[in-house]
């Protein structure tokens, strides 16, 4: 089963970037939908990106437009551009892995990464 790292995470001002990065370990990632989570008011936690292996993407409407989700198969990393911080952007990372096989759900979290944006 594959195993996710996340860093890239950090302190910045409102209006900067930030890339977080996801590094698997374990098994290759090509077969995997990827995907980036943070927690949300009365939700665990909330979608901000996915990429299917074909590399189909998703990105959540809070962020669209300045978020953007890549995927480096060679690599087994998964990265989340973010761009524009806001204030309400704050909060812990997770990266996700999930493979169907058949009937079977794999389900893979990293530790994740903490992003803060504060004056």
């Amino acid at each position: 089963q594959v195993q996710l790292v996340e860093s890239g995470g950090g302190l910045v001002q409102p209006g900067g970037s930030l890339r977080l990065s996801c590094a698997a370990s374990g098994s290759s990632i090509s077969t995997y939908a990827m995907g980036w989570y943070r927690p949300a008011p009365g939700k665990q936690r909330e979608l901000v990106a996915r990429i299917e292996s074909p590399g189909t993407t998703y990105t959540a409407d809070s962020v669209k437009g300045r978020f953007t989700i890549s995927r480096d198969n060679t690599k087994n990393t998964v990265h989340l551009q973010m761009n524009r911080l806001k204030v309400e952007d704050t909060g812990g990372y997770y990266c996700h892995a999930l493979r169907i096989l058949g009937s079977r759900r794999e389900d893979t979290w990293g530790q994740g990464t903490q992003v803060t944006v504060s004056s």
